[in-house]
C-alpha cells in the first residue's frame, strides 16, 4: 500500500524547485513529502539525491522534516557547505518559520527556552536535566475564530523543535498528530452547505502537518543574502479556507 501511495506522488523536478543559483549555492523551495537526506532504509527520493544528480558535489547545509515545506539550503562545494555549517553553528542564519495551529494563541515575542532530549528514532522529548538548550520565538500573526498562524523564530536547530515548543504553549501544530495536533476537515469550519456521499470518507484539508520554512537571512563570503519561500498548494489552500469559513 506504502509502495503504491509512493508511485501515486509525483516527484518535482530539482530544477523547477530552485529560488536562487549561483557559483556556490542554491536555494529551494522544497515540497512536502519528500524527506531532505536519506533515510537509513535508504531507497526513498530524497532532496540530497536530486540534487546530486543536478550538481555532483551539492551538500544540503541544514534539514527540514519530511512533511515540511519551504527553504532549504544547498551548497555546490565542499568549501561553501563547511561555511554554511560554521554560519549555522553559530547561530547566526536567521530562520523564520511559518505554523498554523489550533486555537486563538497571542504570542508577542514569546521566548520558549526549554531543553530538548533527543531520545533517538525520531523522538524527543523536554528534558531539563539532560536536555539541549533549544530556543524558539513565536509571534501571532494572523488570527481566525478557531486557529492562529503564527511566526517562529528558531535560534537553536533541535530535531522537532518548533513542533514540541508549540506543543508546550498547548498550541500543537494542525495536523501535528506526533504532538496531538489535529488535522482540518472543511466540514468542521464550513457548518452549513456541506454535504459527503454515504461511501465517501473525508479528507483533511491538509495532508500533514502545517509548517513551513517561509525566509532565511545570512551572510555568506561578506555578501548577505535573503530569500523567501511561497506557501505549496496545501498549506496555502488551508488559509484560504480559514480566511473564508473561519474568521
Amino acid at each position: 500500500m506504502i509502495q503504491q501511495e509512493q508511485n501515486l506522488f509525483k516527484y518535482p523536478k530539482f530544477q523547477d524547485l530552485i529560488i536562487h543559483e549561483d557559483d556556490n549555492l542554491i536555494v529551494i523551495n522544497k515540497p512536502p513529502f519528500i524527506p531532505s537526506l536519506d533515510a537509513r532504509e535508504g531507497g526513498e527520493v530524497n532532496i540530497l539525491r536530486l540534487a546530486k544528480k543536478y550538481t555532483p558535489d551539492a551538500q544540503v547545509c541544514h534539514r527540514l522534516d519530511k512533511d515540511t515545506s519551504g527553504i532549504l539550503l544547498i551548497a555546490k562545494n565542499p568549501e561553501t557547505y563547511r561555511l554554511m555549517s560554521i554560519e549555522f553553528e553559530k547561530r547566526r542564519v536567521d530562520k523564520v518559520y511559518h505554523a498554523i495551529i489550533a486555537g486563538t494563541h497571542v504570542f508577542e515575542n514569546l521566548v520558549v527556552d526549554l531543553p530538548i532530549l533527543n531520545q533517538g528514532n525520531k523522538n524527543v522529548t523536554i528534558d531539563r536535566y539532560n536536555g539541549k538548550p533549544s530556543e524558539t520565538i513565536f509571534n501571532s500573526i494572523r488570527y481566525f475564530k478557531h486557529y492562529t498562524l503564527v511566526e517562529c523564530k528558531p535560534i537553536t536547530g533541535r530535531m522537532h523543535q518548533i513542533r514540541i515548543h508549540l506543543a508546550t504553549q498547548h498550541a500543537a501544530i494542525v495536523g501535528d498528530t506526533m504532538y496531538r495536533g489535529k488535522p482540518v476537515y472543511l466540514s468542521q469550519i464550513k457548518k452549513r452547505g456541506y454535504t459527503l456521499s454515504k461511501d465517501q470518507e473525508e479528507q483533511p484539508i491538509m495532508k500533514r502537518f502545517a509548517l513551513h520554512s517561509k525566509s532565511v537571512r545570512f551572510t555568506l563570503n561578506g555578501q548577505e543574502f535573503s530569500f523567501e519561500a511561497d506557501y505549496p498548494k496545501d498549506f496555502g489552500t488551508l488559509l484560504k479556507q480559514l480566511e473564508k469559513f473561519d474568521s
